[in-house]
């Protein structure tokens, strides 16, 4: 459905554009975790060079940093054209940018073949691919969030998060499918199936309308030229609320599900695909919880929702590990379950509709690309750090670390001000508007 040329432009199906904003983040989240679930099974040996399990690991998880480390450029990009042409072309293209990387990693030579040639243009993909990534948040969300009706931005705004979860599942399910797949296959094969995924995500993508949000901008002439300048000038307090708030969900995530992947084999406490039928299970439940929390917050407020899961990851820190240190598989899949169902998604599962609300429409992608994105520098390099620390002083330095990053996330919730029409009324006159700009 297009936007007319005159009055307020008509949204397209909140359902429609919901879904469709999803499918996409899934095939994104997929090419995305492929490379982490990887880097914590087989990089450590197939691209680097040690006889030391620990350097290998630390190897390959700064690998993973580094795409986190050029997210930001991707958000700063993503928010400049989503802010000046739209968000659904910059959709596209990101899309379209991270499939092809994704499946060039399944082509690339070993260091057995090549030798130390095979971590650099490891590097360099990995590189492309974190500004892929950093380009994709931003905009799916904001499709969801600005077509919604006023009063569920909480519900629609989760779906595009589902495909988080959705996206991990599918990893770690085809990591899980084809680990007994003979030589490099096993690690190949799910980087090559991210080609036919990005297929069927442009199609779905292709078919929905344009953010009327946007539309309103351009009709008002109200299109900035420095978009995410402006953001960076105007609105850099809330952009390092947004990263503040982030470090709990997406650093916890990441320890959770990268780090303890390669600590229980560094540990010799349990077999990597233990932790992985855990990461299965809870984002399956992840797929229906997220719905909750996002649909609860509009009644309750996202702060309420936000705080459930900023909270319980201060206090499970070390009760994590002590479940996982017991070697039981049952216990290990409860620790993971736990910490995605009730630290990550609560959190997760209300920040595209309460971050959506902290920004004007016309520097709105600029402002929550910026401060998703800015939390990944850190949160990207959090496995490392975990596993670091565990070198140092054991299983203790890890589980105080997810801890800290509660804390960090609490008291930046607690200064912020809750944005949802149901608890601070329908008249949003003091904040910004989802329909236009201020």
């Amino acid at each position: 459905m297009s936007a007319p040329t005159t009055g307020a432009p008509k949204k397209d199906n909140a359902v429609k554009v919901s879904l469709a904003s999803m499918i996409g983040t899934v095939v994104e989240s997929y090419d995305f975790f492929i490379y982490a679930t990887a880097a914590a099974t087989y990089f450590g040996t197939v691209f680097f060079h040690t006889d030391d399990p620990i350097v290998g690991a630390l190897a390959s998880f700064a690998t993973l940093a580094i795409g986190f480390l050029f997210r930001p450029i991707g958000g700063y990009l993503a928010g400049h054209f989503g802010d000046r042409i739209g968000r659904k072309r910059v959709l596209i293209w990101s899309l379209v940018v991270m499939g092809v990387v994704t499946t060039a990693i399944g082509f690339l030579p070993t260091y057995a073949t090549v030798g130390v040639a095979a971590p650099i243009m490891l590097i360099v993909l990995r590189i492309i691919q974190g500004i892929a990534y950093g380009a994709e948040w931003g905009g799916a969300v904001l499709m969801a969030v600005e077509h919604a009706p006023e009063r569920r931005r909480g519900f629609f705004g989760a779906l595009p998060q589902i495909g988080i979860p959705g996206g991990l599942l599918l990893a770690n399910g085809v990591i899980l499918a084809t680990s007994g797949l003979p030589g490099d296959w096993a690690w190949r094969v799910p980087f090559l199936l991210a080609s036919v995924m990005v297929i069927v995500g442009l199609f779905i993508r292709l078919k929905v309308a344009e953010s009327p949000a946007f539309e309103a901008v351009k009709e008002q002439g109200e299109v900035l030229k420095a978009p995410a300048l402006e953001a960076i000038k105007q609105d850099w307090r809330s952009i390092l609320r947004v990263i503040g708030l982030r470090l709990a969900e997406t650093g916890g995530y990441y320890v959770t599900t990268s780090f303890v992947v390669a600590y229980v084999g560094l540990a010799a406490i349990a077999e990597k695909n233990d932790v992985l039928l855990g990461t299965l299970v809870g984002s399956a439940i992840g797929l229906g919880s997220h719905l909750f929390y996002g649909a609860w917050s509009d009644r309750i407020g996202r702060k309420k929702v936000y705080l459930i899961g900023s909270i319980f990851t201060i206090a499970f820190g070390i009760p994590m590990f002590m479940l996982i240190n017991t070697g039981v598989v049952a216990m290990i899949v409860v620790a993971v379950v736990l910490s995605l169902v009730l630290s990550h998604d609560p959190i997760f599962a209300v920040e595209s509709s309460w971050f959506s609300e902290l920004f004007p429409a016309n520097r709105r992608t600029s402002g929550i690309s910026l401060g998703y994105n800015g939390a990944a520098i850190v949160a990207g390099f959090l496995p490392f750090i975990a596993t670091a620390t565990y070198g140092w002083i054991g299983w203790i330095g890890p589980a105080l670390l997810f801890s800290l990053l509660g804390i960090i996330s609490t008291v930046v919730a607690i200064t912020a001000r809750e944005t949802a029409p149901a608890v601070v009324g329908s008249s949003l006159a003091k904040q910004p508007t989802l329909e236009g700009v201020r």
